[in-house]
């Protein structure tokens, strides 16, 4: 009996530690949302998450760690956003496009969400990085082929993810509309040197795409006991 107890008792805390994890994610998530990344301190998190500022030592050593995991989050996400796109479409244009129109309607679905892309693409290198690669895989592909203009990918995904993101940062203010997505998708395409006619045609044929749930920006605590006992094991 005692052992069963004790086996209990662990899963307990287990569970409870998991729960305070995610506690302090959702926390920083809220509030990279609304505020620069750099501003947010330890007390900003753990008065957000309603818990003990020591027990956001018990998870994370420094500042830095917390915003590496919501990083990672985010980065996934992202990726979840794409993938699915990617894919299924043969034309690197379309790809751009539906992705573009992608990250707009999930912004519009979930504005907190919207906030956190829009800071975090330019506050967190990984996800920069994330969401650099699959973009440049297509402009190069795309300029290769020569349907947009002859720029660098650089400069191309400049063009595409600063309207995007403005887009995005807009939807998460609740200033735009899902009918102004087209318009803005559109103009991605114009500025990478698509014609008017062509950027419109399609723009008409972006198919809708998988959102992700609301709740996927609050990982169960089972997913986070997963993931602890990962890194546990790597290390």
């Amino acid at each position: 009996m005692a052992r069963v107890d004790l086996v209990r008792r662990a899963q307990i805390g287990l569970r409870l530690r998991a729960k305070s994890h995610a506690q302090l994610i959702r926390a920083a998530r809220a509030l990279f949302a609304i505020r620069p990344v750099d501003s947010i301190t330890v007390d900003d998190v753990t008065r957000e998450a309603e818990l003990a500022k020591g027990t956001f030592y018990v998870h994370f050593q420094h500042l830095d760690d917390l915003r590496a995991a919501v990083a990672d989050e985010l980065a996934h996400e992202l990726d979840d956003l794409l993938q699915p796109h990617r894919t299924g479409i043969a034309d690197p244009v379309e790809r751009i496009a539906t992705g573009c129109a992608a990250f707009i309607r999930q912004a519009l679905h979930d504005p907190a969400w919207g906030g956190l892309a829009a800071r975090g693409v330019w506050a967190f290198p990984a996800v920069a990085t994330a969401a650099r690669k699959r973009l440049s895989e297509d402009l190069r592909a795309a300029i290769a082929q020569g349907r947009i203009a002859p720029v660098s990918a650089e400069v191309g995904f400049d063009i595409a993810v600063g309207i995007v993101l403005q887009a995005m940062r807009s939807a998460s203010e609740k200033r735009l509309s899902l009918s102004d997505v087209p318009v803005a998708v559109s103009g991605v395409l114009r500025g990478l040197g698509v014609a008017a006619d062509e950027a419109e045609q399609i723009v008409r044929r972006l198919p809708e795409p998988p959102l992700l749930t609301k709740s996927s920006n609050r990982l169960p605590i089972d997913t986070l006991v997963d993931r602890n006992n990962n890194r546990t094991k790597r290390t």
